[in-house]
């Protein structure tokens, strides 16, 4: 169901984006960085988050982490994780293939500056085996997303 929501929406709002599937497993940033070809960086991964009541999304580049701190403040709250089959139920897409197409209901979205970083990223496309391939700033357009810092590099040493 997710995939075909996927493919119902970019069908509406971006024709010329094709939705790519893959034999192999996309289900997390380095089987996704395989299966389509690209360093695990340009991989556009999708977090699923709570503040207090809300629900929102962030997406990143794939070797970044949330700065919790960053967050907090720009979300005015803690944000947690949400468990997988409440990502399931809100958003319409099973972990390992949340983005921010074909959802389920309305949610905000932000996107991490670290995408700014690439010409092309690759997020899910609904399924653990399908993602597109989008400019940052086209994705960002095309959801609706506020661009914000808020997270940190994984590969940057740990700050004193």
């Amino acid at each position: 169901m997710s995939l075909e929501s996927v493919r119902a929406w970019f069908a509406q709002h971006a024709p010329d984006i094709a939705v790519e599937e893959s034999t192999m497993s996309s289900a997390t940033v380095p089987l996704a960085a395989e299966a389509y070809g690209v360093p695990p960086a340009q991989i556009a991964k999708t977090l699923s988050l709570r503040v207090g009541e809300r629900v929102v999304l962030i997406v990143t580049s794939g070797t970044m982490r949330l700065d919790n701190k960053k967050a907090k403040a720009l979300l005015g709250g803690k944000p947690k994780m949400l468990g997988v089959h409440e990502v399931a139920d809100l958003t319409g897409h099973e972990v390992g293939g949340v983005c921010p197409f074909g959802l389920k209901a309305p949610l905000p979205i932000y996107c991490d500056v670290s995408l700014k970083a690439f010409d092309v990223v690759v997020p899910a496309a609904g399924s653990t085996h399908s993602a597109v391939r989008i400019a940052p700033q086209r994705m960002a357009e095309l959801v609706g997303a506020e661009w914000v810092d808020v997270c940190e590099d994984r590969s940057a040493p740990a700050q004193p």
